[in-house]
């Protein structure tokens, strides 16, 4: 199967499927010459023109707004935020329209935008540049929260995204561009809303997305060397939010650990140990553990920085204590 790179893999589902439906096109700051801050959209601008690549002004309202216009439309609009943190400029287009417009009109009007963002921390953007504020957006009903860990997801459940009438925020993580996977080759799609496991286990589930997917397989591979088989679940998706997995996996293991990078109070990991213990309480054995960020705006020194990120050490400790 090839290998490609997580930024390769979003590139190619973008240009298949613009090669596929002339109704998509892409919209968003320096991603036409330029190619994009994180070149995800390099070449795309002398293919397939200005018309469907559409370089903007630095205004994140109207970037958001214009692009849920046009799927109103009956256009199929990828809008690009340079950094998911700029999307609390565009937030009232985000949250309370592309979310909300099919619903309050009775279904008169599709919205099919695909916001395209990336976040996490990790590369010395300072606090306001470095945040994961996925949660916030998944609040939300009306609004498909995907963030993918690999390659070969990051590949389907864009194209997926691009081929339904939902209004997506597509989270990609900002560290994760150079990580690489296997992807299959040809026409493919991942199911959205579905979590997935990756690593079997009968010890303990520790569940988790994004790029924490790498943290705590990198933990269960050093778990494993100590006897400890740990099994990892994926979520992939946080609205829709697939816990089925979850709770077969708590059923066999009866202890969990949650591994997210955003903070830990009123988060993705909150929401996930509180529906476990409503759905499986009498399989407990142990408190649900939760990994997340040290609760401080993330510095901007390296080496502070890293420390306030969780790490598979952290994620190690916490399995130790549940099991």
């Amino acid at each position: 199967m090839p290998q490609l790179t997580y930024r390769e893999a979003i590139s190619q589902a973008l240009w298949e499927e613009m090669e596929a439906n002339p109704k998509i096109f892409l919209m968003g700051e320096e991603i036409g010459m330029w190619g994009g801050t994180y070149a995800v959209t390099r070449g795309f601008y002398d293919h397939f023109g200005p018309e469907r690549v559409k370089d903007t002004p630095i205004a994140e309202m109207v970037i958001a707004g214009a692009a849920i216009g046009a799927a109103m439309g009956g256009a199929r609009p990828v809008a690009e935020i340079m950094t998911i943190n700029f999307a609390f400029v565009a937030f009232d287009m985000i949250v309370n329209h592309a979310a909300k417009l099919h619903y309050m009109f009775g279904g008169q009007m599709k919205v099919p935008v695909v916001i395209r963002a990336p976040g996490g921390g990790g590369r010395q953007l300072g606090a306001t540049h470095s945040q994961t504020p996925d949660v916030i957006f998944a609040h939300f009903p009306g609004l498909y929260v995907l963030a993918p860990g690999t390659p070969r997801d990051a590949k389907g459940m864009l194209k997926a995204a691009l081929r339904q009438d939902n209004p997506v925020l597509f989270i990609e993580h900002a560290t994760l561009y150079q990580a690489r996977g296997e992807v299959p080759a040809g026409d493919y799609t991942v199911p959205l809303g579905k979590s997935e496991v990756k690593r079997p286990g009968k010890d303990v589930t520790i569940v988790t997305y994004s790029k924490m997917l790498q943290i705590s397989m990198e933990a269960a591979s050093q778990l494993a060397a100590e006897g400890i088989e740990a099994e990892v679940i994926d979520l992939r998706s946080l609205r829709p939010l697939d816990l089925d997995p979850v709770f077969e996996s708590f059923k066999k293991t009866n202890r969990a650990v949650i591994v997210e990078e955003g903070w830990k109070s009123f988060g993705v990991g909150a929401e996930v140990a509180a529906r476990t213990y409503e759905e499986c309480f009498d399989y407990l054995d142990a408190p649900i553990k939760r990994v997340a960020q040290i609760e401080v705006p993330l510095p901007y020194n390296r080496e502070l920085e890293q420390s306030a990120l969780p790490k598979a050490a952290d994620v190690i400790r916490a399995v130790k204590e549940v099991v």
